[in-house]
């Protein structure tokens, strides 16, 4: 039983993680999740942001980021800002995969999925 238990609950994990980097891009900022802005130097940034081609790429909350094409498919809508002071959010975008990461781990909260308990 305690087996049963462990797996159900790795797999609801897991689930839960995998979405957690599926991003769409809304064009007005009371439609975000999060309103993001592009810094110009990595050392700038909140988080640094690999773009990957599928979704499974996109897997945990470490900077893989897969633009979907529909705000139902994503985990959060975000909002590009043209100004630092508005963003939630600073990025920087890398051009390799094992460049993604948290600078700023107390920002790290913004991009795990909302669950919702009925």
């Amino acid at each position: 039983m305690k087996k049963i238990l462990f797996v159900i609950s790795v797999i609801i994990i897991f689930s839960v993680q995998s979405k957690a980097q599926k991003v769409y891009s809304v064009n007005s900022d009371y439609k975000a999740d999060i309103k993001v802005y592009v810094v110009n130097a990595d050392y700038k940034a909140d988080l640094l942001v690999f773009k990957v081609d599928a979704d499974y790429k996109a897997i945990g909350n470490k900077g893989r980021w897969y633009f979907t094409d529909a705000d139902y498919k994503a985990a959060k809508k975000i909002f590009f800002v043209d100004a630092d002071y508005k963003a939630d959010l600073k990025i920087y975008f890398v051009d390799c995969d094992y460049k993604s990461k948290w600078n700023e781990l107390a920002k790290k909260y913004l991009m795990y999925e909302k669950t919702y308990h009925n």
